[in-house]
C-alpha cells in the first residue's frame, strides 16, 4: 500500500544516490563508521559491570546507580528520531562528523562528573548528542557499498552493534579492576577523533542535499514528555511502591496522556519529528517490533547477567566480564556469512534462527545454580554469538527493505528509536522484577527456618564449631538465603526470556518475504 501523504523525508533528497566507494576509501570509510558505531554502542554496555564502582563511589545504592545506563538509552532514544529532519537541515556528512565531536566531549565531562548527579546530566547529554550517530552509520555504509552487496555492508555494520554490547562488560570491568571507572569514558576520546577525521576526508564530497524545513516543536516536546515520564517510572517505581505512590500515578498518567496526543499530533502534522507513515508498510512494522522487543529481552539480560555474578556470585568486574566476553567470537565468524548469502534465504528463516537460538541460550542459563562452575557461565556465552548473528543483519534488512535511499535515514532513525528505547525499558524492567522476585523467593526459603528446626540448630552447631556467636551465624545463615533467592529469581527471568523469544518467531513471520516487499509496499524501491 502506497503511502497516502507525501512527507518530508520522501521530498529531502530524491534521487539523491552518489556512486560507492571502492578499494582503500571502502576499507577505511567501513572501519570509521564502525568504530564510530562501536563507540556509541559500547557506551550503553561498559558501564554495566562499574555500576557498583559507581554507586559506592557516589554513595548511592545499586538500582540507582542504574540510572547512568538508562539515563543515555532514554536520551539517546529521544534523540535518534530526530536525525532526518537534522539530516536535512545540516547533511548527513556534517551531522555525523558533529554528532561524533559532541559525543567525545560529553565523554569527557562524565569521567570529570563531581558527583553523581552531574555524571547522570552528562550521560543525558552524551545519548543525546549520539542519537544521529547510529541511524546515519547505515545510511552512509549502504551508500558506500554496491546495492548488490548491501547484505555485506550491514553485516559489517551489525558486527559492531553485537559484539559491542557484550564487550562493554568485560572492558568496563577491566578498565574499573586496573585503573578507575571514568576511564570507561576516556577511552571514546582517541575513537572518536580518528573517526571524525577519517569520515570528514572520505565523504566531505558526498555530502547529501539539504533544505530547511520547520521542526515539529509540539511533537519534540510530547515525545520527550511521554519517554521521560514512562522511564522515570520505571526506574524509581520499586523505591516507592508503584502505585501506591502518588508520584507513581502522576507519572504514568503523564505518559499515557502525552503519548495519546503525541500519536494524534504526529499522525496530522505536515513534517512530523517522527514519520508514522512508515508504520503502513508490513516489514517496517513487523520487523521493528521483533527487533526492538528482542534487544530489550537481550539487553535486560546483559544488564542482569554482571549484576548477580558481582553481588551474589562473588566475581570481580573484570571476571564478570570475561564471562560475558566469548559471545563475539561466533558472532564475528558467523555474520559476515549471514550477510553474503542472506539474499538467497528468506530473511525469517534467518531470523527465526535468532529467536529460537537466544531461546535455547536463556533457558540454559535459568539452569544455573550458585555452586555452577566458570565453564557452567561461560558455555551460554559461547553459543549466544549464534543468534547474535543471525539477529540484527537478517532484522534490518527486512526493515529497509522496499524504502527509497532517500527515506533510508529516516526510517533507521525511527527503528532504532523503538529499539533503543525497549532496550532501556528492559534494564529497568528486567532489574525491577528481579529484585521483586527475590524477595518472594526469599519469604518462601525462611517460612521453614526458625530456631526450632533441627537443620538450623544444626547449622547453627557447625557456626559455633567454627567461634561464630549464634547472630552472627544467622546473619550468615541469612546471607546463603538470600543468594539462593536472587540466584532463583535470576533463573525465572531467564526462563521467561526463553518464553518471550520463541513469542517472537510468530511476530517475525507476518512480515512478508524481501522480495514481495516493494509491490505490497508501493514499489518505492524498485
Amino acid at each position: 500500500m502506497a503511502d497516502a501523504s507525501v512527507t518530508a523525508d520522501e521530498t529531502a533528497a530524491p534521487g539523491f544516490d552518489p556512486p560507492p566507494l571502492t578499494g582503500g576509501r571502502l576499507v577505511l570509510g567501513t572501519v570509521a563508521l564502525s568504530l564510530a558505531t562501536f563507540m556509541n554502542v559500547l557506551d550503553s554496555s561498559i558501564a554495566n559491570v562499574s555500576i557498583p564502582a559507581i554507586a559506592g563511589d557516589f554513595g548511592v545504592s545499586p538500582s540507582q546507580g542504574t540510572w547512568v545506563i538508562t539515563s543515555f538509552a532514554v536520551s539517546n532514544a529521544i534523540s535518534v528520531p530526530l536525525t532526518g529532519w537534522l539530516t536535512q537541515r545540516f547533511g548527513m556528512v556534517r551531522l555525523f562528523t558533529l554528532s561524533i565531536l559532541l559525543f567525545v566531549i560529553a565523554s569527557l565531562l562524565c569521567g570529570m562528573a563531581p558527583n553523581f548527579t552531574m555524571l547522570v546530566f552528562f550521560r543525558v547529554l552524551q545519548g543525546l548528542v549520539a542519537g544521529p550517530m547510529i541511524p546515519l552509520s547505515q545510511s552512509l555504509l549502504l551508500q558506500s557499498y554496491p546495492k548488490e552487496k548491501s547484505g555485506t555492508a550491514l553485516a559489517f555494520w551489525s558486527m559492531t552493534t553485537l559484539v559491542a554490547p557484550v564487550m562493554g562488560p568485560m572492558l568496563g570491568g577491566w578498565i574499573t579492576d586496573s585503573y578507575s571507572w571514568p576511564w570507561i569514558f576516556y577511552i571514546n576520546i582517541p575513537v572518536g577523533l580518528f573517526a571524525i577525521v577519517a569520515t570528514w576526508l572520505l565523504y566531505k564530497k558526498r555530502e547529501s542535499p539539504t533544505r530547511k524545513l520547520p521542526i515539529d516543536t509540539v511533537g519534540l516536546a510530547l515525545l520527550i514528555i511521554w519517554v521521560g515520564a514512562l522511564q522515570i517510572l520505571l526506574d524509581n517505581g520499586k523505591e516507592l511502591d508503584w502505585f501506591a505512590s502518588i508520584w507513581i500515578i502522576v507519572l504514568a498518567l503523564i505518559a499515557l496522556v502525552s503519548f495519546v496526543f503525541f500519536m494524534i499530533w504526529e499522525i496530522s502534522e505536515a513534517h512530523p519529528i517522527v514519520d508514522l507513515s512508515l508504520f503502513r508498510r508490513r516489514n517496517f512494522w513487523s520487523g521493528t517490533l521483533s527487533l526492538s522487543l528482542g534487544y530489550g529481552i537481550f539487553f535486560g539480560n546483559v544488564v542482569l547477567l554482571p549484576l548477580w555474578l558481582q553481588q551474589f556470585m562473588g566475581y570481580t568486574s573484570t571476571w564478570a566480564g570475561l564471562l560475558m566476553a566469548p559471545v563475539g567470537i561466533l558472532a564475528i565468524l558467523i555474520t559476515p556469512f549471514v550477510g553474503k548469502n542472506m539474499h538467497k534465504v528468506d530473511l525469517r528463516i534467518l531470523a527465526t534462527v535468532a529467536f529460537a537460538s537466544f531461546a535455547v541460550v536463556f533457558w540454559m542459563r535459568s539452569q544455573f545454580n550458585v555452586q555452577a562452575d566458570m565453564w557452567t557461565l561461560m558455555l551460554p556465552s559461547i553459543v549466544q554469538g549464534i543468534p547474535m548473528a543471525f539477529f540484527f543483519v537478517p532484522l534490518m534488512a527486512l526493515i529497509l527493505s522496499g524504502l527509497p535511499p532517500e527515506r533510508i535515514p529516516a526510517a533507521a532513525g525511527l527503528s532504532n528509536f523503538v529499539r533503543i528505547t525497549a532496550g532501556a525499558f528492559g534494564t529497568s524492567i528486567y532489574t525491577t522484577l528481579w529484585e521483586d522476585r527475590a524477595a518472594l523467593h526469599h519469604a518462601e526459603l525462611v517460612e521453614s527456618i526458625h530456631m526450632g528446626s533441627p537443620p538450623v540448630l544444626d547449622a547453627l552447631r557447625q557456626f559455633a564449631d567454627l567461634g561464630l556467636q549464634p547472630m552472627r551465624g544467622l546473619a550468615y545463615l541469612d546471607r546463603m538465603i538470600n543468594q539462593q533467592a536472587y540466584m532463583l529469581s535470576a533463573n525465572d527471568l531467564f526462563l521467561a526470556s526463553a518464553a518471550l523469544c520463541l513469542g517472537l518467531i510468530g511476530v517475525v513471520w507476518l512480515a512478508r518475504p524481501e522480495g514481495a516487499a516493494g509491490r505490497a509496499d508501493g514499489g518505492g524501491a524498485h
